[in-house]
């Protein structure tokens, strides 16, 4: 089945272009246009009063289809911000830097978090331990090591690895190998598995954090990041703002700063919820045509058996699946990812690919092909690999 017809607008602009980028940015549907219309609206119509409104019926119905898909059976512990690094940064907060802290994670997270993280290790009492993602069949066993040995305050760790796709296919599991041998608060990445593999939390709600966003897989564009929030966790964010506190803005005041008692206690303060309304309207579209992330999920393990074999057929020595990062196609992140020997033939080749009019992505040494729902498998054509066999 193709579903282009829900994106039109972005595959009328870029035309000419096999768009293998969509682990970074996603094209939005359709019908995300006529949402950003609404916001202005709205704003125009309620002026001031919109608040009461986004706070009394978009965040409760987005925070609702949210919890849908991860199987959720408390919304209100879902707090949106513009950027998942403002959550983590919040999330920070919440630890006393003036004493030891020690923080679990991996080679492999995003760009924000490793920066923040290893400027946040400069601090004297902040220890630091960055467990190697590869080799990956080992790598949940060597993680659950460290963590006995560390003794974390914290773990922060992706379901899906953004530099690579490898995928940690029971997180449920996971999670537990973890809280087994330390007392850690843990927060899992879901940026790159939410909307695009099937995700079921209602074993871990409760007991981990959880973050992900509209801007790639679910298709909403930048702007609107969540992170699930334990309830009853007695954490009090030094880095918060007056949307933590919204509905009781008019009470009676004490002395100690108070925070809402659902997921609001990790909000900041005044965004944009334009994103927002992009979001609802592109998982109204998925409700209402019947768009499960199972079928999503379906559909590019297609695309992806398809894009190997068009890539098999121009035997290139650089780009084939020899260099391909993989565990298990069958649980794996919606892009593949090249891991070659020199990183200046990666950036020489990814710009050899956009003259041609494939659009993909690196990082170091490793190009990225990401797939999507926007996607059919007879668009692909890789022939202009097959002129630099000799390279």
């Amino acid at each position: 089945m193709s579903y282009k017809k829900y994106y039109q607008g972005f595959l009328t602009a870029n035309a000419k272009v096999q768009h293998f980028a969509c682990h970074s940015h996603h094209y939005w549907p359709d019908v995300t246009r006529a949402a950003a219309l609404q916001y202005w609206d709205d704003s125009a119509r309620l002026v001031d009063d919109k608040w009461d409104y986004i706070f009394g019926e978009k965040v409760p119905k987005v925070q609702k289809q949210i919890a849908g898909i991860l199987q959720l059976q408390k919304p209100e512990q879902l707090v949106f911000a513009p950027n998942t690094h403002e959550l983590l940064f919040r999330l920070l907060s919440c630890f006393d830097w003036s004493k030891p802290v020690r923080i679990l994670t991996t080679d492999s997270e995003f760009h924000s978090f490793s920066r923040q993280i290893k400027r946040l290790a400069e601090l004297p009492l902040i220890e630091l331990v960055q467990v190697e993602t590869l080799p990956f069949a080992d790598f949940t066993t060597r993680f659950a090591e460290a963590a006995k040995k560390l003794q974390p305050d914290l773990v922060f760790c992706s379901q899906v690895f953004f530099n690579s796709g490898l995928a940690i296919t029971d997180l449920t599991a996971f999670v537990t190998s973890i809280a087994a041998v330390c007392q850690a608060t843990i927060a899992i990445d879901g940026y790159h598995g939410f909307m695009a593999l099937p995700t079921n939390l209602s074993e871990l709600e409760g007991r981990i954090f959880y973050l992900a966003g509209s801007y790639k897989y679910a298709q909403g564009g930048e702007g609107c990041c969540f992170m699930l929030v334990p309830q009853n966790n007695g954490m009090r964010p030094l880095y918060t703002g007056w949307f933590a506190e919204f509905g009781t803005l008019a009470a009676a005041k004490t002395r100690q700063v108070q925070y809402s008692k659902d997921g609001y206690q990790f909000a900041g303060a005044t965004m944009d919820f334009s994103a927002l309304y992009r979001l609802e309207a592109v998982l109204d579209l998925y409700q209402s045509e019947g768009i499960s992330v199972a079928k999503v999920h379906q559909h590019v393990q297609q695309l992806q058996q398809a894009f190997l074999a068009e890539l098999k057929a121009q035997q290139h020595p650089l780009l084939n699946e020899q260099k391909l990062l993989c565990a298990d196609l069958q649980n794996h992140g919606h892009f593949f990812t090249f891991m070659l020997d020199d990183a200046a033939k990666v950036a020489e080749l990814s710009a050899y690919l956009k003259q041609h009019g494939i659009h993909t992505d690196y990082r170091g040494d490793r190009l990225r092909f990401g797939f999507a729902l926007y996607h059919d498998a007879s668009d692909y054509d890789l022939s202009c690999l097959s002129l630099r066999r000799g390279e």
